[in-house]
């Protein structure tokens, strides 16, 4: 196992393998193995753990660039300490590393207001199988000069050069934060409730919906009711009330604030990792939709469900891969766009992880012959397709 410590050294690393024509295994915290495809059997292994110093920091300018190596969780608390953040919300994060979590591109429930990765980057540094380090981007916001070039390694998982320094923007903390659930019924009852709130004039910073299962799973200490609606507000005090005022007049509503807030959106986030860790044979499939189909998908679920309700991402659980690849199958047949997304690393590579790609796939073909024309690097990891 190779661990450089500095992005030079990260880049000589790889260039000297793939000049040998040794095949490359790639990671950072190595959080995610049951993740995408199987991480690759290789001739050699490099990591980036060592990368973890932060570059440059100026709260005056809600900009930092950090290395690829640095834990997501130390980001996060140095961030804080300054009233900011980068509001990914990844699973994984008291392990992942900030370049795997660019590489996987993981987001949480606040991806609906806040955006993924691809809207918090504004520059990074990365290194190619020829041993070069290519810079895109920079430091400023409104500079995207080159970006592109970083975006193409968001959700790449390694396969077409290693990520060795990102740059970030920030984003100030809400003066207060406050949670709401509401429980329903019947998912028509939560998808009439997800309706009237997406249509009115303040906006939550996350919009979760749960089944009972996940609910009992977690053990959220909420109602027991059939569905749950989760939401999370921030800004000024007088709106958090004006949320609180609004939700009130739609039934029952539970109000959370302080460690009881923290508690509910830290089990969001973690709902994979917790599921995962006592279940070898579990699994978990993504499905993408739109706003008018989340309650047919999350209806199809057999098990412990929950979805970013107004982005239309989907997750189900499932106790094993042969029954998440049965579902899967029905999705491709649905058109739903959907994807294996952890599974248990030994079988998966008889697993039709993304059983339907669609024409993009060609694409990220010739991109890959691009970066990696001799197939070296995290081969398969794509979900078995690249």
């Amino acid at each position: 196992m190779l661990e450089p410590q500095t992005p030079g050294e990260l880049a000589e690393a790889l260039g000297e393998a793939a000049g040998r024509g040794r095949t490359i295994s790639l990671a950072g915290g190595d959080s995610k193995r049951r993740m995408a495809g199987p991480p690759p059997a290789a001739d050699c292994a490099i990591t980036t753990e060592g990368l973890r110093r932060v570059l440059e920091y100026e709260p005056r300018d809600l900009t930092i660039s950090v290395e690829a190596g640095l834990p997501w969780r130390e980001l996060a608390r140095l961030t804080a300490a300054n009233r900011q953040m980068a509001p990914l919300d990844p699973p994984f994060a008291s392990n992942a590393t900030v370049g795997g979590v660019v590489a996987a591109n993981c987001s949480g429930p606040r991806r609906r207001l806040y955006g993924t990765a691809r809207d918090w980057i504004i520059g990074m540094k990365f290194t190619t199988l020829e041993g070069k380090m290519v810079q895109s981007g920079g430091m400023v916001v409104k500079n995207v000069a080159g970006l592109d070039m970083a975006k193409l390694m968001i959700g790449s998982f390694g396969t077409l050069a290693a990520i060795a320094v990102v740059n970030l923007k920030l984003s100030p903390a809400p003066e207060t934060e406050r949670s709401f659930a509401l429980a329903f019924g019947s998912i028509g009852e939560a998808m009439a409730a997800r309706n009237h709130i997406l249509a009115g004039p303040l906006q939550p910073a996350a919009l979760e919906l749960w089944n009972q299962a996940a609910v009992q799973t977690f053990g959220i200490p909420l109602a027991a009711a059939p569905w749950l609606l989760a939401l999370r507000v921030g800004g000024p005090r007088a709106a958090a009330e004006r949320h609180q005022r609004d939700l009130e007049s739609m039934g029952e509503c539970a109000v959370m604030e302080g460690d009881a807030h923290s508690a509910l959106w830290s089990a969001a986030e973690d709902f994979t990792p917790r599921y995962l860790e006592p279940r070898p044979e579990g699994a978990v499939v993504r499905a993408s939709c739109t706003l008018n189909r989340v309650d047919a998908v999350m209806a199809s679920f057999p098990g412990p469900a929950a979805a970013r309700a107004g982005s239309g991402v989907c997750y189900g659980y499932f106790e094993s891969s042969q029954a998440a690849a049965r579902w899967l199958a029905n999705a491709a047949a649905e058109g739903w766009k959907a994807v294996l997304e952890f599974a248990p690393e030994e079988g998966k590579s008889k697993l039709d992880l993304w059983p339907a790609p669609g024409p993009d796939l060609e694409w990220m073909k010739r991109l890959k012959g691009l970066f990696d024309p001799g197939n070296l690097l995290n081969r398969g990891r794509l979900y078995g397709r690249i």
